[in-house]
């Protein structure tokens, strides 16, 4: 619809450009005719009569034109008018047909909003709107946070550090660079006193160490420039790229696709079997969920098993799910303040971590 009207409006400008030249130049010009000597016959006894007949003919052409021009500028004068009432009845309908073709977003987001409940707390700016769930379930406490991103660069991954192999918490990287959610991203792996990312990892559309092939239940997962969630299995850098991924992370294992649980590893459904968890997915209307788990410890005594996550995040409305790292590792922040209960008793420092802003 809009570029129906913005079609209408060029073809409607350029067709009565020339018109609207003429009547600005009839109102704001004085008609003046001069006729040279010898375009005047000159007046004597034998010519008098036919002279004023001249004069006679001259003047009423005079004022003909005059009418003509009168009649002209309200010609004119309507077209514009009517112009101007079609623009406004054109911009009427486009803001009808926005308001309707928005409808079916709006009642989508409020049939998942309501299957998590009222939100505890909202931030909302022009870049994202990110709404707080506090949720309760037999075996664990779990927390949720819906986010809707806006504008590019509602989101990005930060590195622990300046350095590869730094660390810190996920709310000291919340504070450093002005956040308003954090959570921890993608597993990693320790050396020399150095904590490192696991496989895949991405900042900024660059690779950190470079692109590595999926093996065994290893997945990348992270978000394209058009602000959608990207993930899964890749074979080569290319058909990573193909993604257009601008940063992400790597851990183990999938989830969900297109809302179908997918096999967990057999290692991964007792080892531990329950333990704290933090997941990232997303909606049909490319929404995020950021679901986190407590548990008392990570050797599989409490918190949630993968099969009860994907149960969760069905039955939530979610497509696409990922297993993040957990145990000690899950950790949210909103709005500046630690949300969960890390079993580590407390934060512990990681070298990966997403992050959303206002």
């Amino acid at each position: 619809m809009r570029v129906t009207i913005q079609t209408l409006n060029r073809t409607a400008l350029l067709a009565l450009a020339p018109f609207a030249g003429i009547l600005i130049w009839l109102f704001s010009s004085t008609i003046a005719i001069e006729l040279s000597q010898e375009a005047v016959p000159k007046l004597t006894e034998a010519g008098g009569a036919s002279s004023a007949q001249v004069w006679t003919e001259t003047a009423a052409g005079l004022d003909q034109a005059n009418v003509t021009a009168v009649q002209t500028g309200e010609a004119i004068k309507k077209q514009l008018d009517l112009y101007q009432k079609t623009n406004s009845e054109m911009n009427g309908i486009a803001k009808t047909a926005a308001a309707q073709a928005s409808r079916p977003l709006a009642i989508y987001d409020a049939k998942i909003t309501a299957r998590l409940g009222k939100p505890a707390a909202t931030i909302q700016s022009s870049k994202l709107r990110a709404q707080l769930f506090y949720l309760k379930h037999d075996n664990f406490r779990s927390y949720a946070v819906k986010i809707q991103l806006k504008a590019d660069g509602a989101m990005q991954m930060v590195m622990g550090g300046d350095q590869l192999g730094d660390a810190q918490t996920t709310l000291q990287a919340v504070t450093k660079h002005q956040a308003a959610v954090g959570v921890n991203a993608g597993g990693y792996a320790d050396g020399g006193g150095k904590r490192y990312p696991l496989s895949t990892t991405m900042v900024e559309g660059e690779y950190v160490s470079g692109f590595q092939a999926s093996f065994n239940d290893l997945f990348f997962v992270g978000l394209s420039e058009n602000n959608k969630l990207i993930g899964g299995k890749f074979a080569s850098r290319e058909q990573l790229d193909a993604k257009k991924p601008q940063f992400g992370a790597s851990f183990v294992p999938i989830l969900l696709r297109s809302g179908v649980p997918q096999p967990i590893p057999l290692k991964w459904q007792t080892s531990p079997k329950r333990a704290p968890r933090t997941v990232i997915g997303n909606y049909r209307d490319d929404q995020l969920l950021i679901f986190v788990t407590d548990g008392y410890n990570e050797y599989g005594s409490s918190g949630a098993t993968l099969a009860e996550l994907q149960t969760l995040l069905k039955k939530y409305g979610v497509i696409d799910a990922y297993n993040l790292d957990g145990g000690g590792s899950s950790t949210l922040v909103f709005n500046g303040k630690l949300i969960n209960k890390p079993s580590d008793g407390s934060m512990r420092k990681l070298p990966t971590h997403f992050l959303f802003f206002k």
